[in-house]
């Protein structure tokens, strides 16, 4: 692994990489994950249901937000960390939940803007960026192929924004 996250792992506490990887990584990229792809239904199918970008803010903004909570709860109260070894469940639980809320909620930002055609296109654009980096950090820290990476997550953002274009055109 690079020095950098030798680095990081040191300066927050965690002694070692294997610790580091456990206590952040894994939880902030199953966060990452569950928010960028999770909340992909409700958004896109409020959008084209809706055809309302106000709506469409309000409805990704609460869902980015639930299912912050949601992942922050089940990451905490899932393991007290000393059978596992993966440390404080406070601390994975935020980690967790923190990125729950960020990978929903960026693809929302852009239903700021108040054509939703335009907000669509740009949001487009941030899920296609959520789910490259999701890939990469899969192929830094926990030796995957970026190319593998790529398609197993495209395949499931895929699926979960193929349902929620199906609802929301019903």
């Amino acid at each position: 692994m690079s020095d950098i996250l030798e680095q990081a792992s040191q300066a927050a506490g965690f002694g070692d990489e294997r610790a580091f990887l456990l206590r952040v990584v894994q939880p902030g990229l199953a966060g990452l994950m569950d928010g960028s792809v999770s909340t992909l239904a409700p958004i896109f199918a409020t959008a084209f249901a809706t055809k309302n970008s106000h709506t469409v803010f309000l409805i990704g903004a609460a869902s980015a937000v639930g299912a912050g909570i949601s992942m922050a709860f089940s990451e905490g109260l899932s393991d007290d960390g000393q059978l596992t070894g993966r440390g404080s469940p406070v601390v994975r639980g935020l980690v967790t939940g923190g990125m729950t809320f960020l990978g929903g909620f960026l693809h929302t930002l852009p239903f700021l803007l108040p054509n939703v055609h335009h907000a669509l296109i740009a949001a487009y654009i941030v899920v296609g960026v959520e789910l490259m980096i999701i890939a990469w950090i899969r192929y830094k820290y926990f030796s995957s192929s970026f190319a593998m990476s790529l398609v197993q997550v495209v395949l499931g953002g895929a699926l979960v924004f193929a349902a929620g274009v199906i609802i929301g055109s019903s």
